[in-house]
């Protein structure tokens, strides 16, 4: 079952149109959310995001797109698809109406919502070997565009095929001034000593929720220090620790890249304090 434009109904019930403008140009935003047994994971941050991308996209925001309406939208459809009670993913997208080419013939905006099951209700800490690459065949942009998730994914589409064909577990994109911004499907931390780093969002990263909570996490731990600096390819082989992170996944840490394996020790640590702030958000 899939929430279409505020009806619940059956996934093979539902088509749409060849102009759908998110089909024809990619213009169209997307939240990927995690609920557990009926309560939606950092919904504020997510709510905001979602309006943030809208305004962004200079998409006309619905006026009863209030927090309230559109948790009852998601929690309706979990549980229409038998997941009240179980872990679900949720996939929120926004297109705007048909009309028009490059230039839209109107700012409204219509919705698909759909869920799927996960398997585990909190994050479990991966211990399989991880090994990723620089993509370097095509260059992310920095700036603001770049932040908000829309369905223009080309380059993830493409780098994730050049880390299927070459055998890696992802890749790190790279921007127009050679900092590295993100990996496919995530953000991206490197652990120096007690320095831990991530790229900012002006040189062209999801501005992720996981990422977000996780920089207030270690933020108000004494014996770390967050930056939120450029990162040189050269900085990757100097670093005691890579680790990924988005919020299906919660923290994925990097075994390899090239020459250099890394420690797993502060992604574990992360980990555990990132479920202890996912279960005080289901109290």
């Amino acid at each position: 079952m899939i929430n279409f434009n505020g009806v619940i109904q059956s996934e093979q019930d539902v088509s749409l149109s060849v102009n759908n403008r998110g089909f024809a140009y990619g213009d169209a935003v997307f939240e990927t959310i995690r609920i557990i047994n009926g309560k939606i994971m950092f919904w504020e941050e997510h709510y905001f995001r979602l309006m943030a991308s809208m305004r962004i996209m200079r998409m006309e925001i619905p006026g009863n797109f209030s927090p309230e309406f559109l948790e009852k939208e998601l929690l309706d459809l979990v549980e229409a698809n038998g997941l009240i009670d179980s872990p679900a993913r949720i996939r929120f997208s926004v297109y705007r109406q048909e009309g028009g080419y490059f230039t839209p013939l109107t700012r409204q905006v219509g919705y698909v919502i759909t869920a799927r099951t996960l398997e585990q209700p909190f994050y479990l800490f991966p211990e399989d070997f991880y090994e990723i690459e620089l993509f370097k065949d095509h260059y992310m942009n920095s700036g603001l565009l770049s932040s908000v998730k829309t369905n223009n994914r080309a380059i993830n589409v493409l780098g994730s095929i050049y880390a299927q064909e070459n055998d890696y577990d992802n890749c790190l994109l790279i921007n127009e001034k050679k900092n590295v911004v993100e990996a496919l499907n995530a953000n991206l931390f490197l652990v120096n000593g007690k320095t831990i780093k991530t790229p900012p969002v002006s040189d062209g990263c999801i501005k992720g929720i996981t990422r977000g909570v996780l920089i207030d996490i270690i933020k108000k731990l004494p014996d770390y220090e967050l930056l939120e600096e450029s990162v040189s390819p050269f900085e990757l082989q100097k670093a005691d620790e890579l680790f990924l992170t988005n919020v299906v996944m919660g923290i994925r840490p990097v075994s390899k890249y090239r020459k250099k394996e890394y420690d797993l020790s502060v992604a574990r640590d992360l980990l555990s304090r990132l479920n202890t702030k996912a279960r005080l958000t289901q109290l």
